[in-house]
């Protein structure tokens, strides 16, 4: 299973939300019910510090994905260019890395 490439942008000091649909090998959708989620975004893929941690739900049977950031979060993100990417770990531990790309944050100008 290949992760799918998105590229993502975010505007600074606004509110962002992201639905992915999880599929199985045959392209339904994943029952998630009984995994973990995790989504970050880092500078680089080897940076040690977390630029920001999604707040991660989904709905079970139906394999979506929603990966969200505040205003306050998306505001104290410098403007420029990083990575993240979205984990599901499945109630055996078994680790599957979704979605993964380029989260460009993109300066405001109403505050």
């Amino acid at each position: 299973y290949m992760a799918i490439i998105n590229n993502i942008f975010i505007d600074q000091g606004t509110d962002f939300t992201m639905t992915v649909d999880v599929q199985n090998a045959l392209g339904n959708a994943l029952d998630l019910t009984g995994y973990s989620l995790a989504a970050q975004i880092r500078k680089t893929y080897s940076s040690s510090n977390v630029t920001a941690t999604f707040t991660t739900s989904h709905n079970n049977a139906s394999g979506q994905v929603t990966m969200t950031l505040p205003d306050a979060t998306t505001a104290a993100i410098e403007s420029g260019r990083y990575v993240y990417d979205l984990m599901i770990t499945s109630g055996a531990g078994v680790k599957t890395r979704v979605v993964e790309g380029q989260a460009t944050v993109t300066p405001g100008v109403t505050r």
